[in-house]
């Protein structure tokens, strides 16, 4: 027998491999809140323009709240032969209110009715998103606040470049997520446009206020075109894209806790909760938490490259292939809000040791650039002049096998007669990250200050 819910056209049923391969309620019934929300505001704008009877309305509204009683009870048969989470709705509220329910469809396809729903479930998902993200801002705020002035090597190309704090090196990320922050907020502002009432593709020739929807939904309007509101997925793909790159963000954090918890570094410690041990090895402590996280992020980029593929060859207005839209929306979303749930849980209960990170920072000659600048500033030498002059004095170093300000000033001033004593109120870590006061540095009383800056930014 053809299908209930379509079957006018058809004589037979679908195969069994054809309801296999074109079944969806397996994974868009997490759109059952959406549906029922746009179902209702539909109802009731069908009734405000007179297309419903207020009873009609009335009983649509009443049996749909019962529907989402059931699903999030538990008690709701999710049935594969209707397809999808909006059919499946559909079919329970005729069987429980009859005709009114069938005209609930009126003015509207599954096409809009779709596009809406997923519009709604995305605009939730960078809300989730901004939150976690927002939380675990605070996390390294915080951190950065207690760790202001504990000076670590800061590196380039993995190698010691120049010493910088704690502090500064954790504001990095805050700004990296406030980034990841803004690149949600643009793509919700821009998804914001309800696609109900578009129809299937031209829209409907019934007198429909789509305006009264979009309010009633949250939108700030209905979409412009018809054609473009059923054949959208840019509001998806926007939303993979800057979950690919926070998860980028989030991966180069996991990658350096990995690092620094090592043996070799021991720059921080995992607590035990974001840790796990080994089944052969008795002594061993893996950053697990953060090596999956470093994982996960190619879940998410491949999300956004699974659907930039489906989306790339399709016509206007809707194919079927959009079907294959959720699936990579819907596990992305679950995967970097684990990921930044765990991450600011494993930031939150981190531990520094000031000891090694001091050490490290005055390894590899990371002064280096302080004793350039010196010569420039007080010996009035161009800085390429003085560049060369200060590989040669590293030279001397590496050769001693000492610290730069470990040498003795006959030493320094036998390579170049200008290098005098007050060379040295610049040399050694401490005095490197207090000159490093521009705007930006990563002089103590500057990072304190960026503090103040990203709680105003980002926390207030």
């Amino acid at each position: 027998m053809s299908n209930r819910m379509w079957g006018g056209r058809f004589t037979a049923a679908p195969s069994a491999l054809m309801e296999r391969i074109n079944v969806s309620v397996g994974f868009d019934k997490r759109l059952y809140t959406q549906d029922i929300a746009g179902s209702k505001a539909h109802a009731r704008m069908l009734g405000d323009v007179g297309i419903l009877s207020a009873d009609d309305v009335e009983a649509i509204c009443a049996g749909l709240d019962e529907i989402l009683t059931e699903i999030e009870d538990g008690r709701f048969d999710f049935r594969t032969d209707l397809e999808d989470i909006h059919m499946n709705i559909e079919a329970r509220l005729t069987d429980m209110i009859g005709d009114a329910a069938a005209r609930l469809h009126t003015a509207r396809s599954r096409n809009d009715q779709v596009a809406t729903d997923f519009k709604l479930w995305v605009r939730d998902a960078i809300d989730t998103a901004d939150e976690a993200l927002k939380i675990l801002q605070e996390v390294l705020i915080d951190q950065a606040e207690a760790h202001a002035d504990w000076v670590m090597p800061g590196f380039t190309h993995l190698q010691a470049a120049q010493p910088i704090t704690v502090g500064h090196h954790l504001l990095a990320y805050v700004e990296m997520f406030g980034r990841d922050r803004g690149r949600f907020f643009d793509a919700r502002s821009r998804l914001n446009e309800s696609p109900l009432g578009a129809g299937a593709l031209a829209g409907t020739s019934f007198p429909i206020d789509r305006a009264s929807t979009a309010f009633a939904l949250g939108f700030d309007r209905p979409t412009y075109n018809s054609l473009d509101s059923v054949s959208d997925r840019d509001f998806a793909l926007e939303y993979l894209a800057a979950a690919a790159i926070c998860a980028g963000h989030l991966s180069r954090l996991g990658e350096e806790l990995v690092i620094w918890s090592s043996a070799q570094f021991r720059f921080v410690r995992l607590s035990d909760a974001f840790s796990t041990g080994s089944s052969m090895m008795p002594q061993k402590r893996n950053p697990d938490a953060a090596e999956l996280i470093r994982g996960k992020t190619g879940r998410v980029i491949g999300a956004f490259t699974a659907l930039s593929s489906v989306m790339k060859g399709l016509p206007l207005a809707y194919s079927k292939d959009m079907q294959e839209d959720k699936e990579p929306v819907f596990d992305a979303a679950e995967t970097l809000t684990v990921c930044l749930t765990a991450t600011a849980g494993m930031v939150k209960n981190l531990t520094f040791d000031r000891d090694c990170l001091a050490t490290a920072a005055g390894e590899g000659f990371t002064t280096a650039t302080d004793f350039a600048d010196w010569l420039v500033r007080e010996a009035g030498i161009p800085f390429r002049e003085s560049h060369s002059i200060t590989g040669r004095v590293v030279a001397l170093a590496e050769d001693k096998a000492c610290r730069i300000e470990d040498l003795a000033l006959s030493d320094m001033s036998a390579i170049d007669i200008r290098i005098t004593e007050g060379v040295f109120n610049v040399l050694g870590v401490d005095n490197s990250v207090r000159s490093r006061t521009s705007f930006g540095g990563t002089a103590p009383d500057n990072v304190r200050l960026q503090i103040v800056s990203a709680r105003e930014r980002f926390l207030s």
